[in-house]
């Protein structure tokens, strides 16, 4: 049995992306004094930024805040209760811009000042600030009705007393309040009911988005802040292996240093697996297909049609059969696009001749990717001719494989890991953990303190291997699956054919 930690205990926690840093703030906070957070990559520096070569899916441009959840109703509640706290940040970023350049000013906070002003766009200091941002998201079926989980997600809505935010499509009622609000120039953005004569479509406006790796950045300082320590280094900030030593774990960095802890909580995205091989049946390393289209700022009126505040973030036939999603531009004018139908996985051995997916990256592998696979690239190219024709010729100016960790079931795992004392899980995303960042750390704080049995979230993420699920989510299909990495035909932006419908 697992020691329970004291605020003295020593604590490190590997990964320093939304699982890892939000669990670091949250443990500071709590009072625990002595926690360091280690990365093989120096996100400090880098400011998470995916431009300067920063790869997980934590350091992203962007990522979806939505409340839809069909029947886990325990998930909306924990996005709601996020939300408050995304407001939150916000305030309190422009209250550190509103002190910048006194005397007090430290050195920290004009780097962080920095990171959140980057971008070359019009939209002013203000506006790069933001780091959420309630542009609503338009959830679009690809059919003539809606799917039965988004009649499962208005339902449950109805009973949270929220239906009130959501506006259908074809609802007179809803329409109208939609116009009463401002909101109805979101509605239909591609012009469907007008060009195909049918637009199902639900406009959620709570939600909206997210700037990933700048939230990153805001959470790591006020993690800094609160006493966290980092070590972020490709060498001494990289773990190769954790053992023990003692009855205490340790965490093994690539320049060959034994970290002795108290607690090793493993919270490294894509790379969790090969560190445990022990959660392979409960976690797997896939990656989403993402792309995206640069404005040309001499093109005012798309700058201007897909600024945020005229367009919402949207989702096309997802629990469908298209399952593609969109953002507005961000300040330097680049639309990103993304396509979840399939999550590849990429097989490598790792420890002990384990056979596992493991992430393939732009920068920070050993063999690189920036490609993603042509099934991919045509349902992306798709979306795009048939619901925005005015960017298919401006073409695709980047691709890139997202690697996180998809659970058996999509939900977090977050607990001890059995036969390791003093070694903790944090990771399972599945490509909905982001919008959790300002308040997953509270609910992984009780869970590391004992209290996970008694809480409905230490309930929802405990270990789970072995137990009968009504979900696989791909993990059963192992290499011989569709989704290999190997077996596909990889493109990139050289392949986007712009005549092709």
């Amino acid at each position: 049995m697992t020691t329970p930690i004291k605020p003295t205990s020593k604590i490190l926690i590997v990964g320093s992306g939304v699982f890892g840093i939000s669990t670091a703030l949250w443990l500071a906070r709590a009072g625990y004094a002595d926690v360091t957070v280690l990365d093989m990559q120096d996100t400090a520096s880098a400011a998470y930024d995916p431009g300067a070569g920063i790869d997980s899916a934590s350091a992203d441009l962007n990522k979806i805040i939505r409340f839809s959840y069909g029947t886990e109703i325990e998930y909306q509640r924990l996005a709601t209760e996020a939300a408050g706290l995304w407001e939150e940040w916000n305030r309190d970023i422009a209250s550190v811009a509103a002190d910048a350049d006194t005397a007090a000013d430290t050195p920290e906070r004009k780097a962080l000042l920095s990171t959140l002003l980057r971008g070359d766009g019009d939209g002013g200091d203000e506006s790069k600030l933001k780091l959420w941002w309630n542009v609503g998201m338009l959830r679009m079926s690809c059919k003539e009705e809606f799917g039965s989980f988004e009649m499962e997600t208005l339902e449950n809505m109805e009973k949270e007393g929220i239906r009130d935010y959501q506006f259908r499509s074809d609802d007179e009622q809803d329409l109208a309040r939609a116009k009463e609000r401002g909101w109805a120039h979101k509605l239909d953005p591609c012009q469907r009911q007008e060009r195909f004569g049918v637009h199902k479509a639900v406009l959620d406006s709570t939600a909206g988005f997210v700037a990933a790796y700048k939230s990153c950045a805001w959470a790591q300082y006020l993690a800094k802040k609160a006493g966290v320590k980092t070590l972020l280094d490709p060498v001494r900030g990289k773990v190769v292996d954790i053992t023990s030593k003692d009855n205490h774990p340790v965490a093994v960095t690539a320049d060959g240093v034994e970290h002795v802890a108290d607690l090793i909580v493993v919270a490294g995205g894509g790379w969790t697996p090969s560190l445990l091989p022990e959660v392979k049946d409960l976690l797997e390393t896939t990656a989403g297909s993402v792309a995206t289209i640069q404005l040309p700022k001499e093109r005012t009126d798309l700058w201007e049609r897909f600024a945020p505040e005229n367009h919402p973030v949207i989702t096309w036939g997802m629990r469908q059969e298209k399952e593609v999603y969109s953002f507005p531009r961000d300040e330097n004018g680049v639309i990103k696009v993304g396509w979840r139908k399939t999550k590849w996985t990429n097989f490598k051995d790792v420890h002990g001749g384990h056979r596992l997916s493991v992430p393939k990256t732009a920068h920070v592998t050993e063999e690189k990717e920036d490609r993603i696979p042509a099934q991919a690239m045509e349902g992306i190219k798709e979306y795009i001719t048939l619901n925005f024709p005015e960017l298919v010729s401006l073409g695709i100016a980047s691709t890139k494989l997202c690697w996180y960790t998809d659970s058996i079931d999509n939900s977090f795992v977050v607990d001890f890991v059995p036969g390791r004392p003093g070694v903790a899980v944090c990771s399972g995303g599945s490509g909905h953990g982001f919008k959790f960042l300002p308040i997953l750390g509270r609910e992984v704080v009780k869970i590391l303190e004992g209290k996970g049995p008694n809480t409905v979230y230490g309930q929802m993420w405990k270990w789970r291997a072995g137990e009968p699920l009504k979900e696989r989510n791909g993990l059963e299909e192992g290499e011989g699956g569709p989704r290999v990495l190997s077996k596909q035909t990889m493109v990139g932006t050289a392949d986007w054919d712009a005549t092709a419908a």
